[in-house]
């Protein structure tokens, strides 16, 4: 009965992943997904996945159970007591279940969707792999497994402690209780550095719905990349006229209302990176959110050289990610692409509302880190 019961849950399960696989587009845009991750868990409303379930009445309304009850009356009581407080409707309603999934499993759907690379190795400390190493021995396993020394070892010393052990004509002949087998463990693993810069434009032209989509992109890039490995470092950067870092409650939060100076997010990264982040032993990504608008072309230009001298020599990626604003003028997205027509590491991406927020991971990780 147990096992039944486990099958019929997986099978569940699957049903659930195969819904969110479907609209993935659309939950990756759904900021509740956010406020709900709590201990590792987020909920999905899954629409059109029903399970059976009792709904019981309220004591003495009459009906099934309770006398004999009129024709017609419902079995369920009405939650406003039969007192209508809305027009008739023609329209069936929407069945909504909310299923619980990890942020491991929902990422792995996003992996496999989006087909997400992995991080390209460089260094040898502080991110953590997990490797398989047969480090002990255990008495039960498969027989794939097991250990003839460790075996027959056991089996002579049983041997010998009972006195059957003939040493003119030895033989050993281990049984069932001398068999021994080798077990593994995850062993950690150093593997790669790996530091990812956010940057954000937090001047007056990135509104409240701007800075949602930049936190929601940001969310979904960083899950992904901790889900793979675990030590990740972040650092944000917010700038207006100037740069300065944050923590991530203040990169999601912060609004200023001054102009916009690129550049100074630029001098202020890369003056981390020299300080801190020797290229030869770290993956450097940059993930820079904007509305597009900058201080005058010459700090356009100011830009493009500092990415051409100090940036683009370090990192692994560079993306860039144009938010749409009524108050931005969008140029500086023209800018790079003008510059960087040919460069592999420099990746753009224009995100018109919420529902562009799939394509432009896609077009960010899906080029390969």
């Amino acid at each position: 009965m147990i096992k039944r019961i486990e099958k019929d849950h997986q099978r569940f399960r699957q049903i659930v992943k195969g819904a969110i696989r479907k609209d993935l587009k659309k939950y990756i845009s759904h900021t509740e997904l956010i406020g709900k991750k709590g201990k590792n868990i987020v909920s999905i409303p899954v629409p059109q996945i029903e399970i059976p379930r009792f709904r019981y009445g309220r004591r003495q309304t009459g009906g099934v159970g309770q006398g004999k009850g009129d024709p017609g009356t419902p079995i369920g009581a009405d939650p406003n007591d039969g007192q209508s407080t809305g027009q008739a409707g023609n329209s069936p309603g929407d069945h909504i279940l909310e299923a619980e999934i990890t942020l491991e499993e929902l990422v792995s759907i996003l992996a496999d969707e989006l087909e997400l690379p992995r991080i390209e190795p460089k260094g040898k400390s502080t991110v953590v792999a997990e490797k398989t190493k047969y480090s002990s021995i255990r008495h039960v396993g498969p027989e794939s497994l097991k250990h003839f020394k460790r075996t027959y070892r056991e089996a002579l010393k049983r041997q010998i402690s009972l006195n059957s052990y003939d040493f003119k004509n030895p033989s050993i002949i281990p049984i069932r209780h001398d068999k021994r087998y080798r077990a593994w463990k995850e062993v950690p693993l150093p593997e790669t550095n790996a530091v990812v810069f956010y940057i954000m434009d937090v001047s007056g032209s990135m509104g409240t719905e701007q800075k949602e989509i930049v936190r929601t992109e940001s969310f979904w890039i960083n899950t992904w990349l901790k889900a793979n490995y675990k030590g990740v470092t972040t650092r944000y950067i917010v700038h207006d006229a100037a740069a300065h870092e944050v923590d991530e409650k203040t990169f999601f939060n912060l609004r200023e209302s001054g102009g916009t100076v690129i550049s100074s997010a630029y001098k202020l990264v890369s003056k981390i990176v020299r300080a801190k982040y020797n290229p030869e032993e770290w993956n450097v990504y940059f993930f820079q959110f904007s509305d597009g608008d900058n201080w005058g072309e010459s700090d356009s230009e100011t830009c493009i050289s500092i990415l051409k001298e100090e940036l683009l020599p370090v990192a692994n990626l560079f993306a860039y990610g144009q938010v749409w604003s009524a108050y931005g003028s969008g140029q500086f997205i023209e800018y790079l692409r003008d510059a960087f027509e040919d460069e592999e590491k420099v990746i753009t991406s224009e995100i018109d509302n919420k529902e562009g927020i799939y394509d432009s991971i896609k077009v960010f990780l899906g080029k390969g880190l």
